[in-house]
């Protein structure tokens, strides 16, 4: 088994992350931030403080990664309705060129970093791994930016580097300004949901699943960028549907009562390659 270390466990993604990678045997320890280890409650965990791992300097990242053979980084700025443009994605970015340059002089065995499917051409629809990149939003072009960066530098060293790319995520403990717990909280109190059209087609995955596909390439051998998806497009009208059904209340969705985003593209699915243990 494997020590680990890993930032963003108590977020939406990184909790089930660190639950499958502790149920598994892993020798685990997740770095928060102070008063936040609360979240963590249950979990076979040792716990490391840090006010904002994105400030950190190489040298600490050398000393903290010196004991580990695994480092899964999660932790990036996602707030709903900021993230993609905000400037923040920069100090992500600097920091995470900082843990990379630590890890190598740490001679960590293993970095895992998380990006997203945005970082693609999204005109192609189906994404592989071998799709052109093409970020249009500053949160896209720094997620490209780590990659292509981390992959250049870590092939310079002994450091294995695997980039985990996400898809459409929802699950428990999402933020409620997405699209699932929108739907769920408005239908729950009996409330009209408003919505786009509906048309558009996206590779929507439970976080639960995506976490286990996360957890199997972590583990694996795998190198280079993967996608965490589920190759199965559904469009945003047939799972409004499927949730509305679970009430009894179609009749409370309200498709075309917000504008489509013109821009986006009508279709963004991925493909995942099998993973060699």
């Amino acid at each position: 088994m494997s020590r680990i270390l890993i930032t963003g466990a108590t977020g939406f993604v990184g909790l089930p992350v660190a639950q499958k990678l502790a149920a598994a045997g892993h020798d685990l320890t997740c770095i928060v931030r102070p008063g936040t280890e609360n979240r963590l409650h249950g979990l076979n965990t040792h716990v490391l403080h840090c006010d904002d791992v994105f400030s950190q300097l190489p040298e600490w990242w050398a000393s903290t990664l010196a004991e580990f053979d695994t480092f899964v980084h999660l932790a990036w700025y996602a707030e709903p309705g900021k993230y993609l443009t905000s400037s923040r994605n920069l100090d992500c970015l600097a920091g995470t060129l900082s843990m990379a340059k630590g890890a190598a002089i740490s001679k960590l065995s293993r970095f895992v970093g998380v990006g997203t499917c945005f970082e693609y051409d999204l005109t192609a629809a189906e994404l592989s791994v071998d799709t052109p990149l093409a970020p249009t939003t500053p949160y896209a072009a720094a997620k490209v930016a780590a990659f292509t960066m981390l992959k250049s530098w870590f092939a310079t060293t002994n450091v294995e580097f695997l980039w985990a790319r996400l898809f459409y995520l929802y699950g428990a403990r999402e933020d409620d300004r997405r699209l699932v717990p929108y739907l769920h909280s408005q239908l729950s109190k009996g409330q009209t949901a408003e919505l786009s059209s509906g048309t558009a087609v996206r590779d929507y995955l439970n976080v639960e699943v995506a976490a286990d596909l996360l957890v199997e390439d972590i583990t694996s051998q795998r190198v280079g960028a993967t996608n965490i998806c589920g190759g199965k497009g559904v469009t945003i009208r047939a799972l409004a549907e499927e949730i509305a059904d679970q009430y009894g209340r179609r009749d409370l969705l309200k498709f075309g009562a917000r504008p489509d985003n013109l821009t986006d593209p009508p279709i963004v699915v991925g493909r995942r390659m099998e993973t060699s243990k």
